[in-house]
């Protein structure tokens, strides 16, 4: 062979063993989680979970591209006993935060963080070699501790907003936003954004524009979107043909906002090159809010009975929505039982990592590929209502729990247990406790599977003690 020859074959096998090093380089690479989580979004309240007014022409085509959950739940009924079951896959009967605030036995019910003991999400991940990075909504930390704020649980980059004057959170329409605890500030002006939601992508983009491509990244979404206290936004226009009131017309177009954002989340992703090995969650903290609008409006729940707060179907049931390229199916739905708890552990299982011993969720990442996927033999939930200034004589203490399709509340300690089969009735209307108390009994069971935590007490009822044994009075 002639030298020149010899010289163009060895030129390309170099070349094609470096292309197949990068290839190799790319499919080893763990994969990406991008989770998006909106603020009080009702289950009724995306076209692909029946909505027929307001628009989400991007999560509609997520979920026919991707999977469908019908049966999904939060972790709670309210952000941050709902946040908690999240980031620490334990469900809220066993969770540190069952409520937005605890008691302290002081008269006054306040904020309660996540242990320092307690792994999150984002601590696992973090370990485990990914990038993270947190924009939006944390409600897991004691604002007065830095510590406990999102930067310092796990996450390399967060921008988080913080409640309470001092904090810069008092007024809506300008808003701070601290960079990783308080190393840096950027404030929120309503009128330079069409949302909150439309600022936060831009920081995320900021953000994702300075990761190192060679490694993996966990980025939680917080978006602001529909909650109430967004009382004002920077797109006046939207649905403004519509004759609504002012407040249904405010509450349609963050939500359809909100819709955009997550588009121009996804076309970053893509633009990236990372979108392919990207697994894409998208879900709800709690179900719809009636804080300056009527849910009935637009039929913000569905079918389901109840609304943020509750522990009906209508205040935990969320829509979920699942994406990842060529290995989910498009179009797809399941009516596996699932919740907040078992996204840990689904992560855990997508970087194939361990998952911290703390945890009691079930990956669905079988579900999501097509495998054999465990099924839960229950759901249980409990959950203080009362919080910040005032104090019920209960805690406003409330409790439910699943078991197949049946479904049992309990809203009060003292209270009968209501008992609804949701394979029939699943607005919850026709209470049959009295016809099936052995089933009654062990919705009852369920609800005396706790564990002690300070600060919500069983059944909401604070007990007086000597000084020395105040602790108790804690459980």
């Amino acid at each position: 062979m002639k030298p020149k020859l010899i010289f163009l074959a060895l030129l390309m096998l170099i070349f094609s063993s470096c292309q197949n090093q990068v290839k190799e380089k790319v499919s080893t690479k763990q994969p990406n989680i991008l989770f998006l989580l909106a603020d009080d979004l009702g289950y009724g309240e995306l076209g692909c979970y029946g909505q027929e007014t307001i628009q989400t022409p991007v999560l509609d085509d997520l979920a026919k591209q991707g999977m469908r959950f019908t049966d999904f739940y939060a972790g709670n009924a309210v952000c941050s006993p709902s946040r908690a079951v999240l980031f620490t896959g334990k469900s809220s009967s066993f969770n540190t935060v069952r409520g937005n605030s605890g008691n302290y036995s002081n008269d006054r019910w306040m904020r309660v963080a996540l242990k320092k003991d307690e792994i999150t999400m984002a601590e696992m991940l973090k370990d485990a070699g990914y990038q993270t990075g947190f924009v939006g909504k944390w409600h897991l930390d004691n604002p007065n501790d830095v510590s406990t704020w999102a930067f310092n649980r796990g996450f390399d980059f967060a921008v988080q907003e913080q409640w309470g004057s001092r904090f810069g959170g008092t007024q809506y329409d300008e808003q701070m936003h601290w960079i990783n605890g308080k190393q840096d500030s950027v404030y929120y002006h309503v009128n330079e954004w069409e949302c909150k939601d439309d600022f936060r992508t831009k920081l995320a983009f900021d953000y994702l524009d300075k990761i190192d491509k060679e490694k993996p990244f966990f980025l939680f979404m917080s978006y602001r979107a529909p909650h109430g206290h967004e009382r004002s936004i920077g797109n006046t226009e939207l649905y403004m043909d519509k004759g609504w009131p002012a407040k249904e017309r405010l509450h349609a177009a963050k939500i359809t906002l909100l819709d955009k954002q997550i588009g121009r989340m996804l076309k970053k992703l893509e633009e990236m090159g990372e979108l392919e090995n990207t697994l894409v969650l998208f879900t709800s903290d709690n179900g719809p809010h009636h804080e300056g609008h009527d849910p009935e409006f637009f039929n913000s729940n569905g079918d389901l009975k109840g609304l943020k707060r509750d522990m009906y179907e209508g205040g935990i049931r969320v829509p979920l929505i699942a994406y990842w390229k060529g290995k989910i199916t498009s179009d797809g739905t399941t009516n596996h039982m699932a919740g907040f708890q078992d996204l840990m552990p689904t992560f855990a299982e997508v970087a194939g990592i361990e998952l911290p011993e703390q945890s009691n969720g079930i990956s669905i990442l079988p579900v999501l590929k097509g495998e054999k996927q465990v099924q839960h033999e229950n759901l249980n939930w409990e959950f203080q209502l009362d919080g910040w200034s005032r104090k019920m004589p209960d805690g406003g203490f409330r409790q439910s729990a699943r078991i197949e399709n049946w479904k049992g509340v309990r809203y009060g300690i003292n209270s009968e247990t209501e008992l609804y089969d949701l394979s029939k009735d699943i607005s919850e209307s026709n209470n049959i406790a009295n016809k099936h108390p052995e089933i009654v009994k062990q919705v009852n069971d369920l609800f005396e599977q706790r564990s002690k935590t300070p600060g919500f007490p069983r059944g909401g009822v604070v007990q007086t003690y000597r000084a020395k044994d105040r602790h108790e009075s804690l459980y």
